[in-house]
Order: C-alpha cells, then structure tokens, then sequence
C-alpha cells in the first residue's frame, strides 16, 4: 500500500515537470506578438532599452510567466497591456536571474482600484489604509494582489514609483522565508552587512528630511528594501547621483546595472 502511495506521487511530480517542460518547448515555437512587443516597448522604459538579444529573452519569460501563473481580473476587465505590465513586474527585477521563478506565486490578482484591509475598493469617511499592492497571507497565500489604475501609473510616470515592481520585490524578500528587507537568496553573505549599514544610514537620513526616498520606506527594512528598488529600476540616474552607495549595493542585489544600460 504504502509502495503503491509513494510511486503515485512520484507519477504526479513527473507528470507536472514534463507537462510543464513540453508546454515551455511548445510556446518556444510560438512567435511573440508584434502588438506585445509594442506595448512593452511603449509602457516600459526598463524594455525599451534592453539590446535585441535582452528583448528576446525578455519576451520568452513573459510568455513563460503568463501561461504558468494565474492573471485575473476582481470585478475588472484585464487587456494586453495590464497583463504584459504584471509580467515585466515580475521579470525586471529578476532579468539576471533566469532561474528565479517565484516559486511562492500561483496567482496575481487584479483589483478595479486601491483596496482596504477588507479588500473593498469603495472608500467613505473613517476609511482604513487604501492599498495599493500587497502579498497575500493566510487563504490568500501565494497570491499576489494589486490595484490596476496604480500599476498602469507605476509604468507610465517615472516618478520613483512602481507597485507592481514593489510588490514583487517583497516576493523576491520572502523566498528564503521572510519578508524582512534582506534577499538572502540574491545577496551574498559578504554583502549583508554592508547592506545593512547603508540602510541604516539612509534610513536616519529620511529621519531628519534629507532625503528624497520615499518615507515609506521608513515602516520597515522590508518596505525600505521594495522602495529603493523602485527607485533603481525608474530613475537609476538620479539614484546612483543621489545614493551612490546604496545604487551600488543594489546592482550587486539585482546583478544589474540599469544606468549603464540606458
């Protein structure tokens, strides 16, 4: 009985990797739409100045990503666009890591606007914390949920803001077990001190208002982790002016240089 158990389980774990092998051969001979190609290029500077070769690499996670993990809309219709924007989220702050397939994600959830606590999207007076993006916990575990107006906005304007990039940087956080501001899967050991020490400093920095990072990075190491990575991955140029230090140690994080690349 138990031999018996143990083969069927054994079967069902071959078949997911071979189903998920072949499905990756199949969509590997399915060119990728020139109208796709378009939006990214259009909607995402990140994109837009990555070399052909990158873009094509680029393009085949996208269609990994899409058909592997679950893209719905809550109460909101989902376009082309808004499904490309929650897959390059995804991938740019893992382009140099291949490999790296959110293993903690099945879902992304898509709400018609920012949410509450109870995930109403209605607000009136006495309103609790409008959310924009956030990591599912408890019955929503390995869900991803965000505000559609606000990741659509995260893409368009280059303000150090980027929902969908914040919130799957808190993925990026949370695959070595806790969401705590410190990527050990991506930041070598050596590293981690000095990462700490210039969070440290940046943090006592926004403290006293000498500082243009965003000061909700100032909630937790966590948070302050996902805020400066919005502002590597939209304004690296005025980050490494600003923070040269802190960009340094999140090219060494994120394995890339996207200043340079620009």
């Amino acid at each position: 009985m138990l031999g018996g158990i143990c083969f069927l389980l054994i079967f069902i774990l071959y078949r997911r990797s071979t189903n998920k092998y072949y499905q990756r051969l199949h969509l590997l001979n399915i060119s990728f739409p020139e109208t796709w190609q378009d939006l990214l290029e259009k909607n995402s500077v990140f994109y837009a100045n990555l070399s052909p070769a990158d873009k094509k690499i680029f393009n085949q996670r996208v269609q990994f990503f899409l058909a592997e993990k679950k893209v719905e809309g809550i109460d909101t219709n989902l376009d082309d666009t808004v499904r490309l924007l929650v897959a390059a989220s995804a991938i740019i702050p893992t382009f140099a890591f291949p490999f790296f397939e959110y293993p903690n994600l099945k879902q992304v959830l898509i709400y018609p606007n920012a949410f509450d606590e109870k995930f109403r999207t209605e607000h009136t007076a006495g309103q609790e914390r409008i959310i924009a993006g956030m990591v599912g916990n408890m019955y929503l575990n390995n869900t991803l949920l965000l505000s559609k107006p606000n990741l659509l906005a995260g893409f368009q304007n280059q303000d150090n803001s980027n929902v969908g990039i914040h919130e799957f940087v808190h993925l990026l956080d949370k695959a070595d077990g806790a969401i705590d501001g410190l990527p050990e899967i991506f930041l070598n050991n050596a590293y981690a001190i000095p990462w700490l020490q210039v969070l440290k400093a940046e943090v006592k920095k926004m403290k006293k208002g000498q500082s243009d990072i965003n000061p909700y990075g100032l909630t937790n190491n966590a948070e302050f982790l996902a805020v400066v990575s919005e502002y590597f991955f939209d304004n690296p140029e005025k980050l490494n002016q600003n923070h040269p230090e802190l960009y340094r140690l999140l090219c060494t994080i994120f394995q890339q240089d996207p200043e340079r690349s620009r």
